[in-house]
Formats: structure tokens, C-alpha cells, sequence
């Protein structure tokens, strides 16, 4: 027997750096020796950095691609793999776990009581059952209520870091040129800017301990977290209240995928987003799903309505669908609020981008191939961002719908006119989120002896 188990972490650039941060670091039982990467491009073949890492590690770690594995296990003596990644089918955790079994390895699920970090503030956690469900416009309606009631919330956003890892151990995005002087991603963007825009303050980074120290301790006062979960991930830091979104246009998914079903036992209330457009049997499965599995939980029906700055380019124009890029890659949606929002405008054509694609663009639809005729706002790079340019001004159409939550115009050139989509939670009957929200103000008002 070796003194240290030796241990793979499978990930994303995300998770997995969390789980090392907080359960292997300084764990003298436990040598990592590697990191491997999957979903996010561009992310293999680095190194978890020296500075990051810890005295235990001087060289680093380095970043292998996943399908590296078996070798992987067998080269370096591995008797462990963590898999530490989310928004995947359960058959893909099986056959990952089949993979590593067969290289002789133990396949590990670190859970939450191992992983979360305690806060100081009280922690609100907003995850969901698959990516594109609509956790962002209901964290920002959660945001919106706290800030209206006087309390004083920080966003804690889950990890993208996708660039500089030093550089990016604690992030702090008060104002839109953080966001440039920070070099974020098109995907970082998407989750961030909307919150700046309406006055909050977001923090993000890769080492999750010192991001929360940071957020407590905020220069504008912080009375609640926010914890804007990513990619159906359960929650890093222990929440004092869960909300769970769900989306009824994939019902059945709440149960099917990873960590997905862990959010949704997890939650004190459960949101069924889309109602407005999901088919009425996908809403009332999803609602016996909840009612089967975690009885307690309170259910919001909700809607998330479409707006656009300029409908009249829209409707009775050949239109070019840009959507957002995780939702319709591993989120497995074949539309999104832009193609909504083109089809209820009535636009005469919802031009196919495919012939057109270049580049990094077109490897995502080889990857992808069920995609569909609309355009992926991959921009995890500069590259990437010059590809999706190209495709766009490439692709013949009048006007360029622009599905994603950030303004695509202030990072790439559009030759066309464009048409932004905005959407926003909207509760449908009782009970709603200010009401559901009643019993934990009030417990934070008890805790405070201000009651």
C-alpha cells in the first residue's frame, strides 16, 4: 500500500479545481497527478499553476484531455478518478465510471457535505436541473427583491476561468470595463453583465475559499450571497436556501442527469420555468417529479417573456438566429429565447449559418451535429470570437438576432443590422419568489435580533 492514493480529478475548469482546492490540496493521504478536461475547448494540455496549487505541488499540475484517460491511469499508477463536472446524462457518468474501472481505478462522486465551503453572510444558492433553464433571469429576480427589501447582496458566479489562472484566483466585476480589463469570455460575459448592468456586484475566480472571504468583505457591504449557480452544479458554498430551476421543454432531465437530480433533492423550493412555451404535459411531468422525489419542496410556476429593442427588423425578414452557446451545446437544446422570439415576431426566414460556419465554429457543429440551423455564441477565445465573427458576416440575411444575454456588438464586428433579445423571470400565480423569499428574510432578521 502507498502512503498517498493517487488520484485523477476529471473536470471542466471549474469544479474540479474547487474539489482540489478544498479536498486534496493540503491532504497529505492524497497525491493529485492529474487534472483532465472536457466540454470547454482550448482548456487540455495546461497546468494547474504552482501558485495555485500549493507548496505540495512546486511543478503544478498538469491538464490532460480526457480522452487521455485509460493511458492516463495506467502510466501514472492512478488509484482514483473524481469526476467533477456537471450538466451530463447519467449514462455519461456511467461510462466514464466503466472507463476507469477497466484501468483498474476507483471512480469517485465528491458530495456536497465534503466540498461546500461555510460563509460568514447568509447564502442564498440558485442552481438548476440543466443548463438553459433559466437560472440567470431568476437569480436576477431573487437579486432584485433582496435589493428592494434594503439588504445589500454580492453575486458569488460559479467558476469560467478560462484564461490566466493566477490572474484569475479572485475576480470582482463592479462595472462593464471590468469585463475587458479582466478579458472575459463570451460565456463570462453572458453571466455577468446583466447583473453589473442593474448595479450588483459579481465575483467569480477559481480559488472558491479566498473568492467568498473577498465577497463577505466587500467595499459596498454585503448582507446576503448569491450564490448564481452554472451548468446544473450544486452549489460550492453551504446555502441557507436553495432555489432550483426547472425546464419543462426537457421533462424527465430533472431525473436523468448530473448533478441535476442532486439540486433538485437539495431544494427548499423548486422554479418551473417556461411554462408560457413548454408543451402542458412537459410542466406536469416535471411537477410529479418534484412531488415524487423531494415532497417538501414549494413549487413556482413561472414564465420568462421575450422582448425586442426592435421588433420591425425582425418580422417578415430573413433572420439569422444567435443563441446562446452552452444552452444549445451540452445543454442539449435545439432552440433558444432567439428562435422564440424570431417565430413569434413572424419572421419570414430563419436563415441556416452551417454552410457558412468557419473554423472553431464549424468543429462545434462536427461535435454538436444535432444543433440545428441556428449559431452557437461560442466565444471562449480570441479565435473562437473571430470565427463566430466570420460565420455571422458570412451568412445572408437582413437581420442578426441576437439571442445571448451579452451585447454581441460591443466585442465583435456585425455587418447586419441586429435585434437584442431580453428576458426576465415573470411568476404565474402563487406562490411567487418575494413570497416564498418572506421566510428567509425573516429568519435573517432573527438571526440579526432585529425582530
Amino acid at each position: 500500500m502507498r502512503d498517498e492514493r493517487r488520484l485523477i480529478i476529471l473536470g471542466a475548469a471549474g469544479r474540479d479545481f474547487h474539489n482540489f482546492n478544498v479536498c486534496c490540496r493540503d491532504d497529505p493521504a492524497v497525491r493529485v497527478v492529474a487534472f483532465t478536461a472536457a466540454q470547454i475547448p482550448d482548456i487540455d494540455d495546461r497546468r494547474y499553476p504552482p501558485k495555485l496549487a500549493g507548496p505540495r505541488y512546486p511543478e503544478g499540475i498538469p491538464i490532460h484531455p480526457e480522452a487521455d484517460l485509460p493511458q492516463l491511469i495506467r502510466e501514472l499508477h492512478v488509484d482514483q478518478c473524481m469526476f467533477a463536472y456537471s450538466d451530463v446524462s447519467y449514462a455519461k457518468v456511467m461510462a466514464t465510471s466503466a472507463v476507469v474501472n477497466a484501468a483498474g481505478a476507483d471512480f469517485l462522486l465528491a458530495g456536497p457535505d465534503s466540498t461546500m465551503l461555510r460563509s460568514t453572510k447568509p447564502v442564498i444558492a440558485v442552481v438548476a436541473t440543466r443548463t438553459g433553464a433559466g437560472k440567470s433571469q431568476t437569480c436576477r429576480r431573487i437579486v432584485a427583491d433582496l435589493a428592494a427589501r434594503g439588504l445589500r447582496v454580492v453575486v458569488v458566479r460559479h467558476p469560467m476561468p478560462y484564461g490566466d489562472l493566477v490572474a484569475q484566483r479572485v475576480q470582482r466585476f463592479a462595472t462593464l470595463d471590468d469585463l475587458a480589463r479582466q478579458r472575459c469570455t463570451v460565456e463570462e460575459m453572458e453571466e455577468y453583465e446583466p447583473h453589473i448592468e442593474r448595479g450588483t456586484v459579481v465575483y467569480a475566480g477559481v480559488d472558491y475559499e479566498a473568492v467568498l472571504r473577498a465577497a463577505e468583505a466587500d467595499p459596498n457591504g454585503c448582507d446576503v450571497i448569491v450564490w448564481d449557480g452554472g451548468n446544473n452544479d450544486y452549489a460550492f458554498y453551504r446555502p441557507d436556501f436553495t432555489i432550483t430551476v426547472a425546464d419543462p421543454h426537457r421533462a424527465g432531465h430533472e431525473l436523468s442527469y448530473y448533478a441535476g437530480e442532486v439540486n433538485l433533492r437539495l431544494a427548499d423550493v423548486v422554479v418551473i420555468n417556461k411554462i408560457d412555451t413548454a408543451p402542458e404535459g412537459g410542466v406536469q411531468t416535471v411537477r410529479d417529479n418534484v412531488i415524487r422525489v423531494n415532497p417538501n419542496a414549494r413549487i413556482v410556476l413561472a414564465a420568462s417573456p421575450l422582448t425586442l429593442d426592435h421588433p420591425e427588423r425582425v418580422t417578415g425578414k430573413r433572420v439569422l438566429v444567435v443563441e446562446d452557446g452552452p444552452t444549445l451545446t451540452h445543454g442539449e437544446m435545439h432552440i433558444g429565447a432567439g428562435t422564440l422570439a424570431a417565430r413569434r415576431h413572424h419572421a419570414a426566414e430563419i436563415v441556416d449559418p452551417r454552410p457558412h460556419a468557419v473554423g472553431r465554429i464549424a468543429t462545434t457543429y462536427e461535435k454538436w451535429p444535432d444543433i440545428g440551423p441556428v449559431l452557437p455564441a461560442m466565444g471562449y477565445g480570441a479565435r473562437q470570437l473571430e470565427d463566430l465573427q466570420t460565420t455571422i458576416n458570412a451568412t445572408d440575411c437582413d437581420t442578426v438576432v441576437i439571442g445571448t444575454p451579452v451585447d454581441l456588438n460591443r466585442v465583435i464586428r456585425i455587418d447586419r443590422p441586429t435585434v437584442r433579445v431580453r428576458y426576465e423571470l415573470e411568476e404565474i400565480g402563487k406562490p411567487d419568489l418575494p413570497e416564498v423569499l418572506d421566510e428567509f428574510v425573516r429568519d435573517l432578521e432573527l438571526a440579526n435580533g432585529s425582530a
